[in-house]
């Protein structure tokens, strides 16, 4: 499914999202399959339209730039020309709160008012109050506060989502409440002291919905890469009677060598095992069905351990497969169209916006071969334009150079392959 967001340029004029809405209505004339998904995802007129021909007659101009100027994480399109307008104080105002300098941002906010009510940087992080609770800057809060903001709610939900707790106990005290779906944030950073401190606070264990899997789902499925953090949020569901499956996978998502240990002794081919996305990803925790909204880097469908550890960046696992003589050229399935087959050094090289190459020179270390080729299919997703791509008969230097996302390549692993 095409999901895209994103975040305005440095310098951004407001002919560029005219010209999106412009070509966003085209395309739904045309009845584009993602073009009409971008329309149901963001507009509620037509959330639960399912008639293409209902979607392509019935939109306007300026329902087109509704979803436009929500995908750039604003509510409406008169925010969006106002955020555009002001972007040289938003720009004075970012560099205030992320230096701390409560004075600047009172005095850029009292010649802008208007700007106390609008996002500074994207609508994720919120207007300046809730901006600076990302950041953890308690004073320029109780500033906000002072000149009218509104968003304590907003607010909260980021501090605890960033960890910052004292920013979020000083919300709560002032307002904000531990509302259903309050824990999906820490759940998506996997920000175990943000978990704890809702927990503490009574949060219930569930989505805006109520549903009470979704949050476990999320930790399991998030882009987030924090072992420590996840391993705690894991035992505390564990904790509040939620039944964990007694599988491999499940062992490792807790980072449980030692009940790694009992399903080896179960399972001597434990090691050798190719994993699928509906085992990485169980739908019994609340995981989408066959795992594809599971977020991970260089493809993990039919990998091993060995693969896995590399993604979620499980070091410790990691060190035990290989202290068991794990292969460290092991290949992953190859599927009916020819792609996979790449070992554990591909998953190195495209891992996420970290640049570490520790398990890398452990692989190397062990004989891992630099020369093995195979041909990846990646999509792409949370990008300006969405897109499936693809690199055949490559080795794993040359899937890093020639992968489109550069903050996901490790460019210390690149490095080492040279």
């Amino acid at each position: 499914m095409t999901t895209v967001s994103r975040g305005l340029p440095e310098r951004p004029h407001l002919d560029v999202p005219k010209r999106e809405a412009r070509e966003l209505l085209d395309q739904c004339k045309k009845r584009d399959k993602d073009a009409l998904e971008r329309i149901r995802r963001r507009h509620p007129k037509f959330k639960d339209v399912t008639d293409d021909a209902a979607i392509a007659i019935g939109l306007k101009l300026g329902d087109a730039q509704l979803v436009v100027a929500r995908e750039y994480g604003l509510s409406n399109w008169t925010m969006l020309k106002q955020r555009i307008e002001a972007n040289s104080a938003a720009n004075a105002l970012h560099a205030a709160i992320r230096g701390d300098d409560r004075e600047a941002v009172v005095a850029i906010l009292r010649a802008n008012p208007e700007m106390l009510h609008l996002p500074v940087w994207s609508g994720n992080w919120g207007p300046p109050m809730s901006h600076a609770a990302n950041l953890g800057r308690l004073d320029i809060i109780r500033a906000c506060a002072e000149l009218g903001a509104r968003d304590y709610q907003h607010a909260f939900d980021r501090a605890v989502l960033q960890g910052k707790i004292e920013c979020a106990r000083w919300l709560h005290e002032h307002g904000a409440k531990a509302v259903p779906g309050v824990i999906m944030g820490a759940c998506e950073t996997l920000n175990a002291t943000g978990f704890r401190f809702l927990t503490d606070l009574n949060a219930a264990f569930t989505n805006g919905e109520g549903d009470r899997l979704a949050p476990l789902a999320l930790v399991l499925e998030t882009y987030a890469r924090n072992p420590a953090g996840k391993h705690e949020i894991l035992e505390i569901f564990s904790g509040r009677g939620y039944k964990l499956p007694d599988t491999p996978m499940m062992a490792f998502h807790r980072g449980d060598a030692s009940q790694l240990g009992d399903h080896l002794r179960r399972d001597p081919q434990l090691l050798e095992r190719r994993f699928t996305l509906a085992e990485i990803y169980p739908v019994e925790c609340g995981c989408a069905s066959g795992g594809q909204l599971g977020l991970h880097w260089t493809p993990i469908d039919g990998a091993t351990l060995l693969h896995l550890a590399i993604d979620f960046r499980e070091r410790e696992i990691f060190d035990w497969l290989l202290a068991r003589g794990a292969d460290v050229n092991a290949r992953a399935t190859v599927d009916r169209d020819g792609f996979g087959g790449h070992t554990p050094l591909f998953n190195a090289v495209v891992s996420g916006p970290w640049k570490d190459g520790g398990m890398t020179r452990a692989l190397l270390e062990r004989g891992a071969t630099k020369s093995t080729r195979a041909s990846l299919r990646k999509f792409l997703d949370w990008i300006e334009t969405p897109h499936w791509h693809e690199a055949r008969n490559v080795t794993a230097a040359e899937w890093g150079r020639g992968f489109p996302e550069e903050n996901w390549v490790n460019t210390e692993v690149l490095q080492l392959l040279d």
